[in-house]
């Protein structure tokens, strides 16, 4: 049975300040998103990967992953969630055996193999819901709405969420046919309708470029690495 990978793509970036798509901003030369989708079916356990693009670049885009076997490409919607929903309703064709689903975003191009393997082997052994996740290691304050603290909280329990979240793939469209709104945690839909979430560990390579500061940072990494001795 297929494991499918959904990459939401159809953001335009604006944080970047670049003027083209993000998934389409390069590091090193190479896209975001080439990164992340040649990342995904690198590592061994996706055999398929459907990428929602900006309705009007669906073109541009098929040509970035031209070179990449089982990519597929379709157009994406105006929020994270109708580009979810757009890409988990193709999989019935790009992959009618699968039973796992990925969501992973193409802004976390560096996330390493083991790390979705992870991922996808929790799914396979049952659990309905998986997400990789951190530590929080920032100090954490609640505060009311005129900006003054009012406790600090206890971190301990608190975790940062990395993707790819992974699916078994009936209980992500239950989700998404319960929901109604705009979200940015797909294992947050699941939550909703009483699903539970399973945790493995992240990882800090697992980072997201979202700024431009994220980028020199991502830039600079691969440049240490390609000057450093094999």
């Amino acid at each position: 049975m297929s494991v499918v990978a959904l990459v939401p793509a159809a953001g335009r970036g604006v944080r970047l300040g670049m003027n083209r798509p993000k998934a389409l901003v390069p590091v090193k030369g190479e896209s975001l998103l080439l990164r992340a989708v040649r990342g995904l079916l690198g590592s061994g356990c996706v055999q398929h990967v459907v990428v929602a693009s900006p309705p009007d670049q669906v073109e541009v885009v098929a040509a970035e992953l031209a070179t990449l076997p089982n990519a597929h490409v379709v157009p994406g919607g105006a929020e994270r969630t109708d580009s979810v929903r757009l890409a988990l309703g193709a999989v019935a064709e790009v992959a009618p055996d699968a039973r796992v689903v990925l969501v992973h975003d193409a802004a976390r191009c560096f996330t390493p193999a083991t790390m979705i393997r992870d991922v996808v082997s929790a799914v396979e052994a049952g659990a309905p819901a998986v997400i990789p996740v951190l530590p929080v290691t920032d100090t954490i304050k609640r505060v009311d709405e005129s900006g003054t603290v009012v406790e600090t909280v206890d971190r301990a329990p608190l975790r940062a969420v990395q993707t790819p979240q992974g699916f078994n793939i009936d209980v992500l469209r239950q989700a998404y046919a319960a929901a109604g709104d705009i979200a940015t945690d797909d294992a947050g839909l699941v939550e909703r309708v009483g699903g539970k979430v399973r945790t493995v560990d992240g990882h800090p390579d697992a980072l997201k470029i979202t700024t431009a500061f994220d980028l020199a940072i991502a830039e600079a990494v691969l440049a240490t690495e390609e000057s450093s001795p094999k």
